[in-house]
């Protein structure tokens, strides 16, 4: 019997439900098969002992039907009307750990006010997808690299013909253990049907490694953006340590883009943390204290008052700090237990972190970003206004093993924009630091004059060969070339030169505009089949947001 892996950790129902059954069958078992007081073999069984075996039969079978009518209820589809889907959520599950996720993203998707379709694979076809606007995937894999036994109609009837799905966005939630060989090797194979449809990737796809939290995170992360709903609460908060905020320097003043701030980061006291280049940090932002303390003075509220948040005990004004306080009512007159009860946490942002653990800080390149209504973004607003060097940071370290950079020398050819610099400075670092020199970077942003982020870094570099090549391109100053992507379409025999020398490729910067005017590049340069491959060998690598 083939292995699955799947599902990281299972989910409470099947715990609960191997427990029912064993429960009802002993119980069944001793009801039946009395012993005497004085024998160790069973006597005929007695009336009374008939009806304590049918409760216990009836009980389990009460359960089982709660968990069918329960599943039902968050999984089976609706009745299909033919209309356009604005939103569909589909999930692959082999033990229902997929199918779990899939109800919560259904129901984030709900609270962010989206009309959403939760279905089975089972029950999408080619037809739906066409006629709907946004899909999410949640793919669970079996054994090596195998669809889940759910999903096996789909693979058979739907999967196995070409579909035009030219008018479809999609994301995937690919679940898998990296112990086995093609880790998430389902979700790939549904990618790579998907594109060859012609459907647009909303974002990458997702991979959890055995049910990882942080992959989690970055699902929810790209799925409140995609909703355009950024402030949705995470599923499951992440436990963060304390950084201290040692710098920040504004590295673009003048600029016609967003300010954007170099900011280093020291670990907790007594912390040694390790990273490679290619991680995250996720960043636990906090309100402004200013507008912590109006809130506490409006209400009468003292501040150093106890409660509980998050399940742990602190100050009110630690909790409104951390809390979403957006929805809260100005007439709001609950003590502060019940006031704290109402809110909900802050959610994470993810930040590509621009140094190396020799480098003695944790550096991040932070754009300050502003809302629809005028006010600073949740993470940028913190970290670029709010919090003021030696203030402490919550921060988390993320591995991100797709973005971290070859292990041999292979040429490296690094595509970025705007802040997009950071994650590509920490692979150069790695690449010097390693000796592997044949690196070529291509990087854009709006003015040479302003905006020529980490510029000493990329001329030490040059000079002392860890970059071959380097194309800088400044949208703003009427160059040859406007975009990143245009420099790389003129660049095409020296790319076809590259990749051929097996070369590999990583991108980091905006999911709009950048990352797909580049990925379009290759395909006119190199063909689809080649950029297909290149993505499936892990030579062409993606850290877009």
């Amino acid at each position: 019997m083939t292995a699955t892996h799947a599902t990281g950790s299972r989910p409470w129902r099947a715990w609960l439900g191997n427990a029912a059954t064993l429960l009802a069958l002993l119980a069944i078992a001793f009801a039946l098969l009395p012993l005497h007081d004085d024998a160790w073999w069973p006597s005929s069984p007695r009336p009374r002992h008939w009806w304590l075996a049918a409760a216990s039969l009836a009980a389990y079978l009460g359960f089982c039907g709660w968990c069918l009518l329960r599943g039902r209820s968050r999984g089976a589809p609706a009745i299909d009307d033919g209309a356009r889907l604005p939103w569909l959520v589909a999930h692959a599950s082999q033990t229902g750990f997929a199918a779990e996720l899939a109800a919560h993203t259904a129901d984030s998707l709900k609270a962010a006010g989206a009309r959403v379709a939760l279905r089975p694979l089972s029950a999408v076809d080619a037809d739906l997808l066409a006629r709907t606007d946004r899909a999410l995937f949640v793919a669970s894999t079996t054994g090596e690299g195998d669809p889940p036994d759910p999903a096996l109609a789909f693979v058979r009837d739907t999967m196995a013909r070409a579909a035009d799905l030219s008018g479809l966005r999609y994301a995937i939630l690919a679940l898998g253990d990296r112990e086995y060989e093609h880790f998430c090797g389902f979700g790939h194979q549904l990618d790579h049907w998907l594109r060859q449809g012609h459907a647009t990737a909303l974002f990458d796809l997702t991979e959890v490694d055995n049910g990882d939290p942080g992959a989690l995170r970055h699902w929810q992360h790209h799925l409140g953006l995609a909703a355009g709903a950024p402030a949705l609460a995470d599923w499951t908060p992440p436990r963060y340590e304390r950084w201290t905020l040692s710098a920040r320097t504004l590295l673009n003043p003048g600029s016609v883009g967003g300010p954007a701030f170099h900011l280093a980061l020291q670990p907790p006291p007594g912390a040694s943390p390790s990273w490679q280049a290619g991680d995250i940090a996720e960043i636990g932002p906090r309100n402004a204290a200013a507008v912590v303390d109006a809130l506490l003075a409006a209400r009468g509220l003292d501040g150093a008052a106890s409660v509980e948040f998050l399940s742990q005990p602190m100050p009110l004004r630690e909790a409104l700090a951390r809390a979403q306080l957006a929805d809260l009512a100005p007439a709001d007159t609950r003590g502060p237990q019940a006031l704290v009860d109402a809110l909900q946490p802050l959610p994470h942002r993810e930040y590509s972190i621009a140094s190396l653990p020799g480098d003695g800080t944790l550096q991040l390149l932070v754009r300050q970003m502003q809302r629809p209504d005028g006010t600073p973004g949740i993470g940028s607003g913190w970290l670029c206004l709010h919090a003021a060097p030696g203030d402490g940071v919550d921060l988390r370290i993320r591995a991100n093993p797709n973005f971290h950079p070859p292990a041999d020398d292979r040429p490296m050819l690094l595509v970025g924009n705007g802040t997009g610099i950071a994650g590509l400075r920490a692979l150069l670092k790695a690449r010097e630091a390693a000796g592997h020199r044949r690196n070529w970077l291509l990087f854009g942003e709006r003015q040479r004059t302003r905006d020529a982020f980490f510029h000493d870094d990329i001329e030490c570099w040059r000079r002392d060969g860890t970059l071959e090549r380097i194309d800088l391109v400044y949208s703003r100053d009427g160059g040859d070339h406007r975009y990143v992507q245009d420099a790389l379409r003129a660049a095409t025999p020296a790319l076809r030169a590259w990749i051929a020398d097996g070369a590999c490729l990583y991108v980091c910067g905006s999911l709009e505009g950048m990352a797909p005017g580049v990925d379009a590049v290759l395909r006119e340069a190199l063909g689809d089949d080649t950029v297909d491959r290149l993505r499936d060998d892990g030579r062409y690598r993606r850290d877009v947001y």
